[in-house]
C-alpha cells in the first residue's frame, strides 16, 4: 500500500472517530456542536485543557473508552503522516543522487581518455 492510501485509510478513521465523539458529547452532555468538537479534538490530542468536562456517568464512561480507543487511532495517524513525509525526503533525497550520478557519467563521457 502506497504512503498516500495508508495515510487516508488511517485519516478516514480519525475523522469518524472526531464526528462520532462530536455527536456524542453534543447529545451526552448537552453541549453545543462547536464545544462538542472542541473537546474532542482536545482530548485525542492529549492537551486536555479542562475547561470542558463530562458530568454524566455515561460522559465520564465514554470518554474513558474514547481516550484510549482514540489515542490509537490519533496516534497511527500521525505515524503515517511521518512516514509519509520521510518517504517522500528519501525519494527526493535518491532523485538528487540518481542526478549526480547521471552528470557525473556525462561528465567522464565528454572527456576524452587521457
Amino acid at each position: 500500500m502506497k504512503p498516500l492510501q495508508r495515510l487516508l485509510f488511517v485519516i478516514g478513521p480519525l475523522g469518524g472517530l472526531v464526528l462520532g465523539g462530536t455527536v456524542f458529547f453534543h447529545h451526552a452532555e448537552g453541549w453545543g456542536y462547536l464545544d462538542a468538537y472542541f473537546f474532542t479534538v482536545v482530548t485525542l490530542s492529549t492537551v486536555g485543557y479542562g475547561n470542558l468536562v463530562p458530568i454524566t456517568p455515561l460522559g465520564k464512561i465514554a470518554t474513558t473508552i474514547f481516550i484510549f480507543v482514540g489515542l490509537g487511532i490519533f496516534a497511527l495517524a500521525v505515524q503515517q503522516i511521518g512516514s509519509a513525509a520521510h518517504q517522500r525526503r528519501e525519494e527526493k533525497r535518491q532523485r538528487l543522487i540518481d542526478d549526480i550520478h547521471s552528470q557525473k557519467r556525462e561528465d567522464d563521457d565528454k572527456d576524452p581518455p587521457a
